[in-house]
């Protein structure tokens, strides 16, 4: 236990810094949470959303000093490169079942 007034006033501002940092990081964490949710349910519109909010949510927490800048750069990228790789995925799956519909012929005139 502290003994010092400056020790024990230290002390307690630790105490708040800690909850209030507590309060963020689950904050971030529940966004990067609900976009990786929507990755892996593989909705775009979802998802791009989703990173949007944890974009903001990672640069505010990191503007904080609860999160380091480098750590939350790192994040943001990578979420970003898996929307970006559903998004490939999905556009090349659509030009595939585009092209493997079998055409259907006309109607033949036989009477």
């Amino acid at each position: 236990m502290a003994i010092h007034k400056s020790a024990i006033k230290r002390d307690r501002q630790s105490k708040v810094q800690r909850l209030r940092n507590a309060g963020y990081k689950t904050m971030a964490k529940n966004a990067v949470k609900e976009l990786r949710l929507a990755i892996a349910n593989k909705k775009i519109e979802d998802a791009n959303l989703s990173l949007n909010k944890a974009v903001s949510t990672l640069q505010k927490v990191q503007s904080k000093g609860v999160l380091h800048k480098n750590t939350a750069s790192r994040k943001i990228s990578r979420l970003t490169r898996q929307i970006n790789k559903l998004a490939t995925m999905s556009a090349e799956g659509n030009k595939k079942e585009k092209s493997d519909s079998p055409k259907q012929d006309p109607p033949s005139n036989q009477s």
